[in-house]
């Protein structure tokens, strides 16, 4: 589109990302604009598991995580063999949903990234009902094979949008400028962009 970018029109399929199972259709339009900025998403997906079982796994997981005997701490995950340990699937899971933002953000039309590890991860404990954890993750980017370092703030609650703020560094890129305090982010009022956690 002359004067605005490339706008790509896609049909996938996706699946459930634990069992494998078909998890419907979809339909989408991605905009990469010439100027830097994360690229213009417009999907229309099926889906195969209904609103309620969606909710009733979400609910599954969030009691798994709060009634934790202490807060969850971890690293490593998955280990070198590509093992995770059964207790710390649900902060796997949590890690994969927020990656993704911090990978959308990122990605280009030449660039494009995967979860490898969560290098750490620690638990917050909150008065309030949500959950909160502090990750390092090592983003895989494609083609370049670099491992990115980001260090990522995630905070979840059933029903409620997953709250992500973030920041990457790299040896190439050097301090990427993370996510800031705009709408959908986990930061404080007070904090601005590239606010220390």
């Amino acid at each position: 589109i002359p004067e605005s970018g490339h706008k790509y029109y896609l049909q996938f399929s996706t699946e459930d990302y634990r069992t494998g199972e078909d998890a419907g259709n979809c339909l989408a339009t991605v905009l990469y604009p010439k100027k830097k900025s994360p690229p213009v998403v417009s999907i229309k997906c099926s889906h195969t598991k209904d609103q309620k079982e969606i909710q009733e796994e979400d609910n599954r997981l969030y009691q798994r995580i709060r009634h934790q005997s202490k807060p969850i701490t971890g690293s490593n995950i998955p280990d070198s063999y590509g093992n995770i340990e059964p207790a710390l699937e649900p902060v796997w899971a949590l890690a994969v949903a927020g990656s993704s933002s911090i990978m959308w953000e990122k990605s280009t039309e030449t660039l494009g990234y995967f979860l490898a590890q969560v290098k750490s991860v620690r638990q917050w404990i909150r008065k309030d009902n949500f959950t909160e954890f502090d990750y390092t993750v090592l983003l895989h980017e494609i083609p370049t094979q670099e491992m990115i370092s980001c260090h990522m703030r995630l905070m979840w609650l059933p029903g409620h949008p997953l709250k992500v703020k973030h920041f990457c560094a790299s040896e190439s890129h050097g301090v990427d400028e993370g996510s800031g305090a705009e709408s959908g982010s986990a930061a404080a009022p007070a904090a601005g962009k590239g606010a220390n956690f």
